[in-house]
């Protein structure tokens, strides 16, 4: 499916200035240093160039080119002049507290890795290349300007900085194709929607129930304790019975990583706004209060407790159906639905019947393959091989009373990869998010659903959300907090999701039959609105997808939507600085 990036190399001698600009002015940072790069070398092989930022800075500021600069004139028309003086200039609205954070993170500090490998100060450096960048990046985000180039040129912490030229176009394609084949598979996704909803037979949705709104039951929300004494797990969960006079189908919804049981409140009411009744487990060892200061899951065993905890909560219930008088006999326990967010969404399709690829993760989790990849999730993904230890068993994590599925920005190409996900044998809705840089969408959905060999199977785009616009507001922390990594216009993704995740669990769990109409391409289209769209299909084969990307020259790039939160904005701007510019040297 992978595109060829072209043989841009063979112009080397124009790409030079090109490079250290785009690729390694993004890596540079500030520190409390008083000191402030000078001059940036660009070495290939025996061959070197130097670039005074202070030409640099005067461009950007002036838009005059001084007679430092001039000499490079030539190679870059005048348009893309002013897309870099524009790149150099544009703040990334972003907190030095979101960028602590994302930087601490497995993923922060891979890309912090990776970059190193193509910076090198000239001086001596008093502590390692990606400790002095991730410092540098949270300081110049506390800048009055915000994280710009030119700040975190300000503040380098050495006159002069070092750049392997030969590296950073590696990095300069990888990214370049990364970017361009998301965007076309993201497109191909529309284009196969819109086609869907113009061949069904046509509805007129506006005469059918508005499913965004809420339905006619009342719920009653019950805090239940609950301790697996195997594995010492304290399972605090939220139960909403609704006040329904016959037993209600049972809906499971999992957090993801770092939330818990109350970021799911809004989905959680509207479900049981219509009669189910939904229990939302508080995850012991991977929500917020239980992660460590890096953000980081404890234990490898979190892939196998997090559907333990499922099904031991689903026991307890069946019991507690029997002598609690709260609900006695109120939940039907032999119909469940399963919905889950992240790590939730592994959580999901593991209980659907997805099997943990062991095979597929010693391939993918391989050193040298780590080291050459843009998808961060694996780096989570490969810590699944602690439960195997060389033994080659199978884990079996299924639950045969959940009868559908819903997973959102699940974690799925490695973990699960082909083998794992074809044994899923009951419906599965998978839903991505275009921006997403966590569990990016062209790996974890987008192709794993082309994987999927049962018939009701479905995939949601929604296009401008992050991977964590249909997380709602939680009880323990201030509202407004998760704006910066939520992004723009979590409503709307949020009403997509109680639109999409009602019709699909009263179709396939509640076995009601006037449901069915809204699964299709014609209600998603209906409801989708701008600037965050939703796209749905029902069929996508790998062969499609290879079109989608090989019929595309590799001169063209659909510019991918940046993402709305600080944290996506922060990560797209340290890959887009890097990409944009790049084409600087490919009109040749």
């Amino acid at each position: 499916m992978i595109s060829s990036f072209g043989n841009w190399a063979s112009t080397l001698g124009k790409i030079l200035l090109l490079l250290v600009l785009s690729i390694l002015l993004p890596t540079f940072g500030i520190s409390n240093s008083v000191l402030a790069a000078e001059q940036i070398y660009g070495s290939y092989s025996a061959l070197q160039l130097s670039i005074s930022v202070t030409s640099l800075e005067h461009y950007a500021q002036t838009g005059v080119i001084d007679d430092k600069l001039a000499i490079y004139q030539q190679y870059l028309p005048p348009q893309h002049l002013k897309e870099l003086r524009r790149i150099l200039l544009t703040p990334v609205k972003v907190s030095p507290v979101v960028v602590s954070q994302f930087l601490y993170t497995p993923q922060g500090e891979f890309i912090l890795r990776r970059l190193a490998e193509a910076v090198r100060a000239r001086s001596p450096q008093i502590q390692p290349e990606f400790q002095t960048l991730r410092s540098a990046f949270i300081a110049a985000a506390a800048e009055p300007g915000g994280l710009t180039l030119l700040n975190l040129l300000r503040k380098y912490p050495s006159s002069s900085i070092n750049i392997d030229l030969a590296h950073s176009m590696g990095i300069a394609g990888e990214l370049e194709q990364l970017v361009n084949e998301t965007s076309l598979v993201i497109a191909q996704v529309s284009k196969k929607s819109n086609i869907e909803a113009t061949t069904q037979e046509p509805i007129n949705f506006s005469q059918l129930p508005d499913l965004r709104q809420q339905g006619q039951f009342n719920a009653q929300k019950y805090t239940l304790k609950f301790f697996d004494l195997s594995r010492r797990r304290l399972l605090l969960s939220d139960l909403y019975v609704p006040n329904v006079h016959s037993p209600a189908p049972v809906i499971v919804i999992s957090h993801g990583l770092g939330t818990d049981s109350s970021n799911f409140r809004y989905l959680a009411n509207h479900l049981a706004s219509y009669g189910f009744a939904v229990v939302v487990p508080n995850h012991a060892d991977s929500d917020r209060k239980q992660l460590d200061g890096q953000g980081n899951v404890s234990a490898a065993d979190e892939f196998t407790d997090r559907p333990l905890d499922v099904k031991y909560i689903l026991n307890e219930l069946e019991k507690a159906n029997q002598s609690d008088s709260r609900f006695k006999g109120l939940l039907n326990l032999q119909q469940v639905g399963i919905f889950g967010q992240s790590l939730g969404g592994y959580t999901a399709l593991a209980l659907a019947g997805a099997k943990i690829n062991f095979t597929q993760l010693r391939k993918d989790c391989r050193p040298e393959v780590l080291e050459n990849t843009w998808n961060m999730s694996l780096l989570l993904q490969c810590r699944a091989l602690a439960l195997n230890k060389g033994t080659g068993k199978e884990l079996n994590l299924r639950d045969e009373r959940v009868k559908a599925a819903i997973a959102v920005n699940p974690i799925t190409s490695s973990i699960f990869g082909k083998a794992g996900l074809s044994q899923i044998h009951i419906p599965v809705m998978l839903v991505g998010s275009s921006d997403d840089t966590v569990a990016p969408a062209l790996f974890e959905q987008i192709v794993p659903f082309s994987w999927f060999a049962n018939s009701h199977k479905y995939l949601v785009m929604l296009v401008g959300a992050t991977h964590f616009s249909t997380i709602g507001n939680s009880a323990n922390e201030p509202v407004g907090a998760l704006s910066q990594v939520i992004g723009d216009n979590p409503a709307l993704a949020r009403r997509y999701i109680n639109a999409l995740s009602l019709p699909f669990f009263q179709t396939y769990v509640a076995r009601t039959s006037q449901y069915f109409p809204y699964l299709n391409a014609a209600y998603a289209k209906a409801i989708s609105s701008q600037p965050l769209s939703v796209s749905f299909v029902q069929s996508l084969s790998t062969t499609e997808l290879a079109q989608a990307v090989d019929r595309e020259t590799p001169r063209t790039r659909l510019s991918l939507k940046k993402s709305s939160s600080s944290i996506g904005n922060f990560a797209f701007w340290m890959l887009d600085v890097g990409v944009a510019l790049l084409h600087v040297v490919i009109f040749l």
